[in-house]
């Protein structure tokens, strides 16, 4: 079973949020199902969670079933950095002395889950803290087996609200539509965090990864780029994996004055997909258009190279 425990809060007294409810319900919603419409985790959402007791109860709950595959838990709120440099999600019921629910702690209830992966998605302030060491002798601070972070900004940033959401959460969901996704259609938490961490560009605010696993883990399928069985022709397409693929004019539409060469055109949307995914590039031009306009031709590139020997060996 693939169980998500979505939780987002705007209410706090004095220091009220805007964008966290709404990135709650998109990310609940993405995770509910993939891109086909097909079951993908069973989501429980929360947006009016008032305690720390009634937060620690739900996140406990969600991490403590035996037969989960996946469980994971992602929130978008306030979070807080102690002196020490021990983290917080902040509840609404905060005081000077007791703000929320420490890092820790969330990463301890998620370490002896006996889910085969654990993962903790946290769109707050200082979410970076979570898994990092406050002081030595922090045992929270290794991630036992199974345990994913992905965390919205490092331990000592401020997270970023824009049009209705965090931003790192803005990108997450655009993740999980696909932007992320494999070559297969797979999105998975280090894609995401790769995805993320390039879209944030002059942001302040850097994205965290930790994990420690024997394999990665889907959070959400979309439809690939390349079909299974267009992958396959890279074999017919190329023979070798050095060799030049020869295009001419008939391969672009756009330049046929005569009849269409239809085959010649078909492979050449083939090609141009591959290319969007990064398994083929054109040789001597920079668009495959032109290596077509222009009697050129187009290669695999490293990528191109490694499936094309999984698909030798029978392995796609």
């Amino acid at each position: 079973m693939r169980k998500a425990l979505v939780v987002g809060i705007d209410d706090y007294p004095g220091a009220r949020l805007k964008g966290c409810i709404n990135d709650a319900n998109t990310v609940a919603e993405l995770l509910d199902k993939n891109a086909d419409g097909s079951p993908n985790f069973a989501v429980k959402l929360f947006t009016t969670v008032k305690t720390k007791s009634e937060l620690k109860s739900i996140i406990l709950k969600t991490f403590n079933d035996s037969d989960d595959d996946v469980s994971l838990f992602y929130f978008s709120g306030h979070g807080n950095v102690t002196e020490s440099g021990g983290g917080y999600i902040v509840t609404p019921d905060f005081t000077r002395d007791d703000v929320g629910i420490s890092m820790d702690e969330i990463l301890k209830m998620a370490g002896l889950s006996k889910a085969r992966h654990k993962i903790v998605i946290l769109d707050c302030c200082h979410a970076g803290a979570m898994g990092s060491p406050a002081f030595i002798g922090n045992s929270a601070a290794f991630l036992d087996q199974g345990v994913i972070i992905l965390a919205s900004s490092r331990s000592s940033e401020t997270s970023v609200e824009s049009n209705g959401h965090g931003v790192f959460t803005g990108l997450l969901i655009d993740a999980l539509k696909g932007g992320a996704a494999d070559i297969d259609g797979e999105v998975t938490p280090g894609n995401i965090y790769s995805y993320i961490d390039k879209a944030l560009g002059s942001w302040h605010q850097r994205p965290v990864f930790k994990a420690n696993i024997v394999r990665s883990v889907s959070l959400r399928t979309v439809k690939p780029t390349v079909s299974k069985a267009e992958l396959r022709l890279l074999l017919e397409y190329f023979p070798q994996t050095d060799h030049d693929f020869p295009l001419d004019p008939s391969y672009e539409y756009t330049t046929t004055t005569d009849t269409p060469n239809e085959k010649n055109i078909s492979t050449f949307k083939i090609l141009r997909r591959m290319q969007l995914i990064g398994l083929v590039e054109p040789v001597g031009e920079e668009y495959l258009y032109w290596a077509a306009v222009r009697n050129k031709s187009c290669r695999l590139t490293g990528l191109g190279a490694y499936y094309w020997k999984l698909i030798k060996n029978g392995r796609v």
